[in-house]
């Protein structure tokens, strides 16, 4: 099979958002599986909702649409403030979105009347992340004009943490967002069905033996992909960390030295890094380079190390000697590193373990080759 690829474990991904989905059952919240970082991946999502998610969520429309066109009924929450340009097309596909702005939710409550539907709309408060937001002491007002507006329906409120300026949610932060909840209902009068408490970083706080209050959801993506927590970068015991995996191919093996540089062009200084010429260390380049990944987002095998990438070019040093060209070189990536390259038009992807969850193995059971996507 040629490369650059990934391949994609899902009963990886199964297991990952089952025993996720089970531990905070326990605690009174539900799952929203992301699906952002694998572009609404149709397989991935079905994965999620095989383990037991209550829906997806989204930041892009066109993601949205893909899941939609593979066959995904349940229901999908546009998770980025919408665009008023898209207003007719998110109502047409999802069910609810978060917001926070009057405007855009003017233009979605006449979207939804024009398409005889009710749209759901989840107000974000801004609770420290300096992202996106409504100011707490607004979010009452902002509210009870929601209730005010036929064609959508307050649905609930959410805060997101540890995204833009690092701010992590702590137990405080959470009880803040409670009372906020209970402020809200207070003043608007509808129950509010969704107080989601943040992300994958929210999970240290809700594995934890706190009272969770008001909060009732959690938007899971990044540790059901890659099983880990994305402030301290730590496996989150029990999940799978190489769920995905890049596989890219050895174009060039040589040991070069290069003399010293006589002159560069003023505005492209060059950085020579060598690696020794020794019969330990050779030099290889794979195909691939920063317009497929972000490669500092790669975990480099063990005796290997990275020496330089170009827009194509990977090029690293590595004490595996039986590497040569045509030889396949394999990676775990962080959640930037997923990203860039699921939305690489250059890289396919292929799945494994694609099998009905009574067929499964034991989590450590065999891998096996079923598409190419």
């Amino acid at each position: 099979m040629s490369g650059p690829r990934i391949e994609i474990d899902l009963r990886k991904i199964r297991h990952n958002t089952r025993t996720i989905v089970e531990r905070l059952k326990g605690r009174g919240i539900g799952v929203t599986a992301v699906t952002k970082a694998v572009c609404g991946h149709p397989a991935v999502a079905q994965a999620m909702i095989d383990g037991g998610v209550a829906g997806l969520a989204e930041a892009r429309l066109s993601n949205v649409k893909r899941l939609r066109q593979a066959g995904v009924t349940c229901p999908i929450t546009l998770i980025r403030t919408p665009m008023l340009s898209q207003v007719d097309d998110i109502v047409q596909v999802c069910e609810a979105s978060y917001n926070t702005e009057i405007p855009v939710i003017a233009a979605l409550a006449a979207a939804a009347i024009r398409q005889n539907k009710v749209h759901g709309v989840i107000l974000m408060a801004e609770m420290g992340d300096l992202r996106e937001g409504i100011m707490p002491q607004h979010i009452g007002r902002i509210g009870q004009q929601v209730v005010d507006m036929p064609g959508v329906a307050l649905k609930g409120i959410g805060a997101n943490f540890a995204c833009l300026s690092g701010i992590a949610p702590t137990a405080t932060k959470m009880q803040a967002l409670t009372a906020l909840a209970n402020e809200v209902e207070g003043r608007c009068g509808p129950f509010l069905q969704t107080v989601s408490g943040g992300n994958s970083a929210n999970l240290p706080w809700a594995f934890g033996s706190r009272a969770t209050g008001r909060i009732n959801d959690l938007r899971i993506g990044e540790a059901i992909l890659l099983g880990m927590d994305p402030i301290t970068g730590v496996q989150i015991g029990g999940l799978f960390r190489d769920s995905f995996t890049l596989v890219a191919e050895v174009i060039e093996t040589e040991t070069k030295t290069v003399s010293p540089l006589l002159g560069t062009a003023d505005h492209a200084p060059a950085i020579i890094r060598l690696v020794p010429a020794t019969l330990e260390t050779t030099r290889i380049i794979l195909a691939l380079g920063n317009q497929d990944v972000d490669v500092a987002g790669l975990s480099m095998p063990a005796g290997s190390t990275l020496i330089g990438a170009t827009s194509d070019h990977l090029v690293i040093g590595t004490t595996d000697q039986k590497l040569r060209v045509g030889s396949e070189m394999r990676f775990q990536m962080n959640y930037s590193a997923l990203m860039r390259a699921m939305a690489a038009p250059d890289i396919q992807t292929s799945l494994h373990n694609n099998r009905p969850r009574s067929q499964e193995n034991d989590a450590h059971g065999p891998k096996k080759h079923l598409a190419l996507v």
